[in-house]
C-alpha cells in the first residue's frame, strides 16, 4: 500500500485511475485494456508530479524527507556494499540498535559504514527508537572511527534521524558528552569522511556524525538545528507556524549548499526517492565513487587539513579574510581585520587622551 503526504491527493487520485485502467477485472468487468488512454494518464502522472515537486516550500520538503516509504540505511547498506560485517557494542555499557556500523567492502575497497536508522515498520521502528541515538550508540561509533583511522580505512555514515534521543537515562549516561566526543572524533580523523544525509539530519543528533569532509544531501533531505516544529513552539509558542520556522532555518539542500554548509546534492527522481529506489543507488554509488576517488592522492594531513578548512570557511565567504583555501595553521598576521581593528584601536586611545587632557585643563584653568 502507497503512502500519499497532504499535497499529493492528485497524484493518488491519478495513480488509482492508473490503477484501474491496467486492471482488465475492474468495476464494469472483464474488458480489453486502453492502452492509449494508459499512456495518457501516465504523461498527466508525470507532469502532475513534475508541477508539484519542482515548487515544494521547505515545510512539504520536510514532510517528503520523512515520508515512511523513503529508502533508509539499511536499504543502501544492503545493496551498495559487499560483505558488510556489522559490529555490535560500545565496550561500556550496551548495544544501540538505532545506528547501524561495521566494515563492508565498496567495489573491492575496504570502507567503515555508518548508518543512523529509523525502521521501516512500528516494530522496527520502536527497535531502532526511531532512528534517535542514544550515548552508547555515539561510543559504539567512536570507538569504530579510531579503529578505521588506524587501519587507514574511509568511512561513510549515512544520516537519518530527528536528534539524539532526549530520555532521561540517556542524559544519565553523559548524552551530551558522547555526541561532543564523537564531534570531536569526527574532526581528528586523518580518513577520508564522508557524509550523506539521506533523509532527516536533526540537530546534534546529526552533526555528531556529519562532520565530515563531504556532507553530501539528497535532494528533499533536510538538515537543521531543530525541528521546523520545535523552532515554532520556541520562538512563537505555536507548533501551527512550521512552514514560517521552516522557511526562516533554510534547511532545504539548495539552501545549504548555497550557504556552503554542504558540498553536494544527489538528485532525486521526480516525485522523492521512494519512487525509484534503483536509481538512488545508481545515484549514491556515483557521488560516493567520485569523493573517495578525489582522496586517493591526498596524504593524511592533507585530508585532515581539508576537512578543518571546510568547517572555518563556514560564514567567512563575506568576512574580512582574503585566502579561504588555507586556514588551517590559523594565524593572523593576514587578517584584514585585525589590522582594522589595530588601527581604531590606536585613534580611540589617542581620542581618550586627547579627552582626559580636555578634561583636566577645564577643572585647573
Amino acid at each position: 500500500m502507497k503512502n500519499y503526504l497532504n499535497f499529493e491527493t492528485e497524484v493518488k487520485n491519478l495513480e488509482d485511475e492508473l490503477e484501474n485502467l491496467k486492471d482488465p477485472y475492474n468495476q464494469s468487468g472483464l474488458s480489453e485494456v486502453d492502452t492509449k488512454k494508459i499512456s495518457k494518464t501516465q504523461d498527466a502522472l508525470n507532469e502532475k508530479l513534475k508541477f508539484i515537486y519542482s515548487k515544494l516550500d521547505s515545510w512539504q520538503t520536510t514532510m517528503v524527507a520523512r515520508h515512511e516509504d523513503r529508502p533508509k540505511s539499511k536499504f543502501f547498506i544492503e545493496n551498495l556494499f559487499e560483505d558488510f560485517i556489522p559490529l555490535s557494542g560500545d565496550r561500556h555499557y550496551g548495544e544501540d540498535k538505532s545506528v547501524l556500523t561495521g566494515f563492508a567492502k565498496f567495489y573491492g575497497q575496504s570502507v567503515l559504514v555508518i548508518g543512523q536508522e529509523k525502521g521501516d515498520d512500528l516494530d522496527s521502528r520502536i527497535q531502532r527508537n526511531f532512528g534517535m541515538m542514544r550515548p552508547e550508540g555515539y561510543r559504539k561509533t567512536i570507538r569504530l572511527m579510531e579503529i578505521a583511522n588506524r587501519f587507514d580505512i574511509p568511512i561513510i555514515s549515512f544520516i537519518d534521524t530527528p536528534g539524539a534521543y532526549p530520555g532521561v537515562g540517556a542524559e544519565e549516561r553523559g548524552q551530551a558528552e558522547a555526541i561532543a566526543r564523537s564531534i570531536e572524533c569526527c574532526m581528528k580523523l586523518k580518513v577520508p569522511t564522508l557524509a550523506i544525509i539521506i533523509g532527516e539530519g536533526g540537530s546534534g543528533g546529526a552533526i555528531a556524525l556529519a562532520s565530515a569532509n563531504k556532507v553530501i544531501m539528497f535532494e528533499n533531505a533536510i538538515y537543521s538545528v531543530i525541528s521546523p516544529e520545535g523552532c515554532a513552539t520556541i520562538l512563537w509558542r505555536d507548533p501551527k507556524r512550521t512552514l514560517e520556522a521552516a522557511e526562516a532555518m533554510k534547511l532545504s539542500a539548495k539552501d545549504l549548499l548555497e550557504l556552503q554548509i554542504i558540498d553536494e546534492i544527489i538528485d532525486e527522481p521526480i516525485g522523492g526517492a521512494h519512487r525509484d529506489k534503483n536509481l538512488m543507488l545508481k545515484n549514491l554509488k556515483d557521488s560516493i565513487t567520485t569523493n573517495l576517488d578525489y582522496f586517493k592522492s591526498m596524504t593524511s594531513d592533507e585530508i585532515y587539513n581539508d576537512r578543518k578548512n571546510k568547517f572555518l570557511r563556514i560564514g567567512r565567504n563575506k568576512g574580512f579574510i582574503d585566502n579561504l583555501d588555507d586556514l588551517s595553521s590559523l594565524k593572523t598576521q593576514n587578517n584584514n581585520f585585525v589590522e582594522i581593528f589595530k588601527s581604531r584601536k590606536i585613534w580611540i586611545q589617542s581620542a581618550g587622551l586627547i579627552s582626559i587632557i580636555l578634561i583636566l585643563l577645564a577643572i585647573f584653568l
